[in-house]
């Protein structure tokens, strides 16, 4: 700002309009300003608003290399005292980070408590490290999230509708009293705190707080709101003085038993989704866990080769200055407009009517590395809109966009239902010689009839396997199969359902 001012006459409102343009990397907008600089800038009555170097004796060459060297500054540069501070910092966390990892990710976690997101991707990068990630413990667990014998104990402040006083309660009565035994321990120890609310206890049953005590979560939820109730009714009749002459006689296994309804756990699948509802993230496992080998199989990319995800854990430690950095040295593989095809769970379904009454959706894939948002358009709509369903396992093909000052998203433009039976097509030959010579010649009736379904191909003399490449694979509702019994012999070409 002081150059611009000092040497071509800027305002300080037309200065800081340069410092803004250097400050956000924009070079279309600095170029602009090297003929204001060099040759000012008149109105259209012909008045003065910037001089201008020339104007002010100062020679072109002159004034165009003093430009050129703010150019410079406007790519990748800052001043001395934030490189000092920065190093310090930088240093202060690369040492935290290679020497306590745990503590250090946990501190992370606790920065963005609240933020589901920002949690999710700090727990799956210390499982990437090897740290084990504790679930959420009755007996464990405090508001935030710690660190205890190199594991880190998952945070009650990431469960949603649990508040810190009655976190903070439960804690203290556990450290005065001991660990709660079971549900009915807990409700008991803690229903006359007034911090206790049933839409709290419900949210600590299904994030799976009290996995491991007697009972499984369909029972619990079962049960708890009529227990609450008879704690409440009992608080209640002490303070009105209605004690039982007979309370102190009962056994404490009478009072801790819980008669719990027969009721199978929910599944798997529904627990976890238990655990998303409830934290924002999966706990105890993913809904793709059963479909990581069929989904690397499957995919082009991993969500996160898109989003480039692998940098996104250290942003939040790193300034502006350093994201430029890194974004100049990094090369990025794919560019706007590439087709690729991901897999993972459907989730964040919306419809929308465009201006023309089409309609059109706005959904979220999650793999195992991220989310990525896609987008499908009226056309696309029509032809898969069976497809688009909650929850469901899929594949995605389309293509990618990526624009400046945006997320990535995915262009959809069609999807696979991974849940269903998959085929795969078995092509026997005599050796490998000849399946080899059979697949080449075959290659333009594959591509032809491209689709999902993988063909292998097993030599009849050594029993050797091999399963063509991505590319080869058919469409198994095409007449491929027929076609291929018939030139092969039905004998060699089997389709079997997985």
């Amino acid at each position: 700002m002081q150059i611009v001012r000092d040497l071509a006459g800027y305002s300080l409102g037309r200065s800081d309009l340069v410092r803004r343009a250097m400050s956000k990397k924009k070079h279309d907008v600095m170029e602009e300003e090297r003929k204001n600089f060099i040759y000012g800038l008149t109105d259209e009555s012909g008045e003065v608003l910037v001089p201008g170097c020339v104007r002010r004796g100062i020679k072109e060459e002159v004034a165009n290399t003093i430009f050129n060297q703010m150019m410079d500054f406007a790519s990748y540069a800052f001043n001395k005292a934030h490189a000092a501070a920065y190093a310090v910092i930088g240093y202060q966390t690369a040492y935290l980070m290679r020497y306590h990892p745990a503590e250090f990710t946990a501190a992370m976690l606790n920065s963005f408590l609240g933020n589901a997101d920002k949690c999710f991707s700090y727990l799956r990068f210390a499982k990437t490290l090897g740290i084990e990630v504790a679930s959420p413990s009755i007996n464990d667990s405090q508001w935030k999230y710690r660190v205890k014998e190199g594991k880190i104990l998952f945070g009650l402040g990431a469960i949603k509708g649990v508040g810190k006083q009655m976190v903070e309660t439960l804690v203290t009565k556990r450290k005065e009293e001991g660990p709660y035994r079971n549900l009915m321990d807990f409700l008991e120890r803690n229903s006359g705190a007034g911090t206790l609310n049933k839409r709290a206890v419900e949210a600590l049953i299904r994030s799976g707080v009290f996995d491991g005590l007697d009972g499984n979560r369909a029972q619990m939820l079962a049960v708890y709101e009529r227990i609450m109730d008879g704690f409440s009714q009992k608080n209640k009749k002490n303070i009105e003085g209605q004690v039982s002459l007979f309370a102190d006689l009962q056994e404490e296994e009478d009072i801790m038993k819980v008669d719990y309804p027969k009721l199978q756990e929910f599944s798997h699948k529904d627990l976890l989704f238990m655990e998303k509802d409830m934290t924002g993230m999966y706990l105890s496992g993913h809904p793709l866990d059963d479909y990581s080998e069929r989904l690397r199989k499957a995919v082009s990319h991993k969500v996160s080769d898109i989003l480039s995800e692998d940098h996104s854990i250290l942003d939040d430690v790193r300034d502006d200055a350093a994201l430029f950095a890194d974004a100049m040295m990094q090369e990025r593989t794919l560019q706007d407009g590439d087709r690729v095809i991901l897999g993972g769970l459907l989730r964040g379904i919306t419809r929308k009517i465009t201006r023309n009454s089409a309609m059109m959706a706005f959904l979220q894939l999650e793999d195992l590395s991220g989310v990525i948002e896609g987008i499908v358009f009226p056309k696309t709509y029509e032809k898969i809109v069976e497809g688009l369903k909650e929850d469901r396992i899929v594949l995605l093909k389309g293509r990618v966009s990526i624009k400046e000052e945006e997320d990535p998203k995915l262009i959809v433009e069609s999807i696979h239902d991974l849940e269903e039976k998959t085929s795969k097509l078995y092509l026997r030959f005599p050796n490998m010689d000849t399946a080899r010579k059979a697949v080449q010649a075959l290659r333009t009736v594959f591509k032809t009839f491209s689709g999902e379904m993988p063909i292998i191909v097993v030599a009849q003399d050594t029993r050797e396997v091999m399963q063509l490449s991505r590319d080869l694979w058919v469409d198994e509702d095409s007449p491929i199969v027929s076609m291929l019994q018939e030139k092969f012999g039905e004998e060699n070409v089997k389709r079997v359902e997985s």
